[in-house]
């Protein structure tokens, strides 16, 4: 490589910022490249699919060693999954196209045939949907466990297991599991643990400071904010990655104006978040004890020890609250068609309040029996509050309740 190659490969590097940089300036200025990108202060989008290659032949001899096909890097992608690697405190961090793309990279690398995945009953049916369907026909042994038996991890995952994946806050029921009592757990035995964070965001926890192996997010909720794109990101250590890095040939990267409207939504992630947070905890507390209601899931409350595990590793308790209907589906249908502000709408973590029926929506593939197992009910919504004026939502969702009777 020329001298001036390596100046543009060291160029390329982010310039870290001080460890005591909040989160909302780290979004803000954690990955800025102004000198990259011809002084703009925005990032660009690079919409191309091909570079020339090598920087003998580009015109951009400054950045030509770096950049040979978008499936492999794109200018665009890198900001957005940089500042997801500040806030998690990750070594390293990848972007692919969905949050199943992240953890079907993360799922197909680790594992082989004859080896065995221990995983949550309680994970978004996507998730499951990966590790009960396909996971089987290349051989891989697949032990899923309820909420109860995660409660004790040290006898749940023993010698053999060689993947863990946990979801706390869990999708829609909202359990609490200890974070780092599992990757004790884990660590003992040899296995790699993965947490989900999508519902709790970066702002709310951080399971890798726990003891996490690998963390992957659905960038289509709560990071990109805005439910105009589709995105995901998965983060670890940089050997770790490597070993994952199969969205060269898994065909899931990211579209470059994609990667910039993730980039975009990042800016406000903390604030969003704290408005998220607060908007849901006040609808949670006033819902709580409604005549309609069999039970109001919110994080830590479904028992006092699950109570001290988020007030240990969360800072927030994110922006879902799932209500469970004496009703059944008939209640439920009545709540959803008294609602003003609250979209009836598959997905989560945007600006917008949306609300959607698990059943009929991400575990939708579930038979009765295996919605049960999970204790997903009829009459089981879930709601993801956005940042409209708190005061707004309570009274649009007090008055739905009265409406059911």
């Amino acid at each position: 490589m020329s001298e001036n190659a390596t100046l543009s490969v060291s160029r390329r590097k982010f310039e870290p910022l001080p460890e005591w940089v909040g989160p909302s300036t780290r979004l803000v200025h954690g990955a800025r490249r102004p000198d990259f990108n011809a002084g703009s202060v925005v990032p660009p989008i690079y919409q191309t699919s091909t570079f020339h290659w090598p920087s003998a032949r580009s015109e951009a001899t400054g950045h030509g060693d770096a950049y040979l096909y978008t499936r492999t890097l794109n200018p665009t992608a890198e900001e957005p999954v940089e500042l997801v690697r500040q806030l998690e405190g990750a070594e390293a961090a990848r972007l692919f196209a969905s949050g199943m793309g992240a953890i079907s990279a993360a799922v197909l690398s680790l594992l082989r045939s004859q080896e065995e995945l221990v995983a949550l009953r309680t994970l978004y049916g996507g998730t499951t949907d990966l590790i009960s369907e396909l996971l089987p026909r290349y051989g891989v042994r697949v032990r899923q466990v309820d909420d109860s038996e995660a409660a004790e991890p040290e006898a749940v995952l023993r010698e053999g297991t060689r993947l863990a994946i946990l979801e706390s806050p869990t999708n829609p029921t909202l359990r609490v599991h200890d974070i780092a009592r599992w990757a004790e757990a884990a660590d003992r035995v040899g296995a790699v643990l993965l947490v989900d964070n999508t519902f709790a965001t970066p702002i709310n926890q951080n399971p890798i400071a726990l003891g996490a192996d690998l963390v992957v997010h659905s960038a289509t909720k709560y990071l990109g904010g805005h439910s105009d794109l589709l995105g995901g990101v998965l983060l670890g250590s940089r050997d770790l990655l490597n070993r994952i890095d199969a969205k060269t040939y898994l065909g899931a990267t990211p579209d470059p104006f994609a990667a910039f409207l993730l980039t975009r939504g990042l800016r406000t992630l903390a604030l969003r978040v704290a408005r998220h947070n607060e908007n849901a905890r006040r609808v949670a507390e006033a819902a709580r004890g409604h005549p309609s209601l069999a039970a109001v899931h919110y994080p830590g409350w479904a028992n006092p020890a699950e109570e001290e595990i988020a007030k240990k590793q969360m800072r927030g308790r994110g922006g879902v609250v799932s209500l469970s209907f004496k009703g059944g589906s008939e209640a439920a249908d009545r709540f959803l068609s008294h609602l003003r502000f609250v979209h009836i709408a598959s997905s989560l973590g945007g600006v917008e309040s949306l609300v959607s029926v698990p059943r009929e929506t991400s575990h939708r593939h579930l038979s009765d029996e295996e919605l049960a197992a999970r204790n997903i009910d009829p009459g089981l919504v879930r709601i993801s509050f956005g940042i409209e004026d708190p005061e707004d939502l309570v009274r649009d969702v007090a008055e739905a309740l009265d409406s059911v009777g």
